[in-house]
């Protein structure tokens, strides 16, 4: 089923987010937005005036410590946990969680609506999430491990990670999904209606959502069962074995579960650590990374992760790049990338009839469209600026430019944009492409991106170090395509 959507070949995500972000922002009834940021201001001022401390505290608390460190949490019971994720998260949460990546190429008021979208949530409780251990694996945590930190490491939009210890000694990383989310969730996409009017109220008049929504409840849907993203990261794993640059941490299934996902602990730096203290020839290595895992994914093993999103990631002292969140994979079915490649190699090899030529007959656009063909491939090749040129430098300001380009219907390529249709399959690349160029702007990462893109799209010879070392581990891995 296709979708009329207002999108260019590599901008269906942005178009949607773009609209989200405005009906935020033109949201009537004022009263609940500010009790909405209300709440959220009062959560975070309630965990943060404690969570430094009780990080600390909690490893080796006694019983009556352990109690007082119930009462010093914000939130204390599963009813609370639900009703503050149902009310101040829920699907729309996800929506908006879906949709950051196009925050840069947005108006300062619209990146403001989309982090109120996201903004975190506190921890649970020790007990809550000690329950969730125990109804989901059937023991108690002291009893599962050989040391349980009882405060979390991170808390995120549906679970948080707690370190453990192993019985053999391994340190481990244990998500643990909010009790009572998964239910605040499905109630939203449950509302299949109510999710199409949504999306219909920021959409053009010849919009059909439906295929969009029910793509997105989807993809929701399977982020809430952590032994579909166990599967995902173990087979990503298994792909990226003993990869030079590329690191996947590895599962521990016998600690894991439908709201329990237990994989091996990492070291490492975080995203805006990095980014403070990295030289930039680390930063263009770690650009490189983030790249050749997109394009390496989707060109050579046809399943990649939906998600580039900065708390993904750990750098390792070594240069390495740790890979997390396998919760959105998209998994191409037979023909189905085949019907966009074509078109992409047009792109790149600069023959705008061919490419509009092409594009036609894939459905992206009717047959009796009536656009010069420079018109529409100055349009379409906007996002793959990056690949035509043999150096290219990623910079904020250009992915908030070739952002506001695909997204301005008012602007020269209205008419176009509301033209366009797009398979909804390709929402989640589309996230991807635009999602890896806003990590690329902020690292100001140079490199030869056309090179590196033919290595994956046509086999080509490796262009840079980095490619020369994966060759080689292609070549010496068994298990490598």
């Amino acid at each position: 089923m296709r979708s009329r959507l207002p999108l260019t070949l590599a901008g269906a995500a942005a178009v949607a987010a773009g609209g989200a972000a405005a009906v935020v922002l033109r949201d009537s009834d004022r009263r609940h937005r500010l009790e909405r940021q209300a709440r959220v201001w009062r959560l975070t001022v309630r965990r943060t005036a404690h969570f430094a401390v009780l990080r600390v505290r909690g490893r080796n608390a006694t019983r009556e410590q352990r109690r007082k460190l119930e009462e010093q949490f914000a939130i204390r019971t599963a009813e609370d946990v639900a009703e503050v994720l149902g009310g101040m998260k829920g699907a729309i949460m996800k929506a908006g969680q879906m949709l950051s990546f196009i925050a840069d190429g947005l108006p300062p008021e619209a990146q403001e609506a989309l982090a109120t979208l996201q903004a975190d949530v506190p921890p649970m409780a020790p007990s809550l999430a000690e329950q969730v251990i125990r109804d989901e694996l059937g023991a108690e945590p002291d009893q599962l491990f050989l040391d349980w930190d009882p405060v979390p490491m991170a808390a995120a939009s549906i679970g948080q990670v707690h370190r453990a210890v192993m019985p053999d000694g391994r340190i481990v990383a244990v998500k643990v999904q909010y009790p009572g989310v998964d239910k605040a969730i499905k109630s939203d996409l449950d509302n299949a209606e109510v999710l199409y009017g949504l999306f219909a109220s920021f959409a053009l008049k010849n919009l059909d959502v439906k295929a969009l929504v029910d793509e997105l409840r989807a993809r929701m849907a399977d982020e809430l069962d952590y032994r579909l993203e166990a599967r995902c990261q173990s087979e990503f794993a298994a792909r990226y074995d003993g990869h030079p640059f590329i690191r996947i941490p590895k599962v521990i299934p016998e600690r894991s579960a439908q709201r329990v996902l237990t994989s091996e602990w990492v070291d490492g730096q975080r995203w805006a650590d990095f980014v403070d203290t990295a030289t930039q020839a680390q930063k263009d290595r770690a650009g490189e990374i983030l790249m050749r895992f997109a394009q390496g994914s989707i060109h050579r093993f046809g399943v990649f992760n939906g998600d580039p999103h900065p708390g993904n990631y750990k750098f390792g002292a070594d240069g390495s790049v740790w890979f997390f969140d396998f919760g959105l994979v998209k998994r191409w079915s037979p023909g189905e990338f085949d019907r966009l490649t074509p078109v992409l190699d047009a792109i790149l090899a600069g023959d705008a009839p061919g490419a509009v030529e092409l594009a036609t007959k894939a459905g992206f656009l009717p047959e009796n469209h009536g656009f010069d063909p420079d018109y529409v491939f100055q349009y379409i090749r906007g996002p793959y600026e990056p690949f035509l040129v043999d150096s290219f430098t990623y910079t904020k300001d250009w992915t908030a430019k070739a952002l506001q380009t695909v997204i301005d219907i008012q602007g020269r390529y209205g008419r176009l944009i509301q033209t366009l249709n797009m398979p909804t399959s390709y929402v989640i690349l589309d996230r991807v492409v635009w999602g890896v160029s806003a990590l690329l702007g902020r690292l100001h990462a140079t490199n030869n991106w056309r090179g590196i893109l033919a290595e994956y799209r046509k086999d080509g010879p490796p262009c840079t170090e980095l490619g020369h070392l994966e060759a080689a581990w292609r070549a010496a891995s068994p298990t490598s395509p």
